[in-house]
């Protein structure tokens, strides 16, 4: 029998992020501060989202609206980056993106991070954009998500497929 082994991931899933995006347009068409500053929240492509209003406080305040709806619905602020206002003739634009994946980088900064802290005979193989982690017991592999979850790398990790 093969060892006990987990993944380790950053996906979002799309439907609650699309559920989230929803509730906080409503929420920008009722509110009665954000009436009359034509502030619209909507999908600017697959991962990315786009924020318009007429003043760069209420385009700032609408991203907020869109965190509150993200966190209500179970989704890591760390999955979501919002960029900075401009200017787009007469209204300010805010390019946000869903973080879904881990970056080369960072995966390999995972990966050492287990070597050097986790328990012996714990292994981490980089598999595209996720980790597999495993390990001669289950219990190293609860001690490596222990210590994952103990630790910030700035990015939204889930944990899937322990067998």
């Amino acid at each position: 029998m093969a060892d006990p082994s987990f993944d380790v991931v950053s996906k979002v899933d799309r439907q609650e992020v699309d559920n989230a995006l929803n509730q906080a347009g409503k929420e920008l068409g009722t509110r009665f501060d954000f009436r009359g500053t034509g502030t619209t929240i909507s999908w600017a492509g697959e991962e990315a989202i786009t924020i318009e209003s007429e003043t760069e406080e209420r385009a700032l305040a609408a991203v907020e609206v869109f965190k509150e709806k993200l966190i209500k619905r179970g989704i890591s602020l760390k999955a979501f980056e919002a960029g900075e206002p401009a200017l787009s003739g007469k209204s300010y634009k805010i390019s946000g993106k869903i973080l879904q994946g881990i970056a080369s980088d960072k995966a390999k900064q995972i990966a050492k991070f287990i070597r050097d802290e986790g328990p012996k005979g714990v292994q981490a193989q980089i598999q595209g954009d996720q980790l597999r982690v495993s390990g001669k017991k289950k219990d190293q592999l609860q001690e490596v998500i222990a210590l994952l979850k103990g630790k910030d790398f700035e990015i939204a990790l889930q944990f899937t497929n322990y067998r």
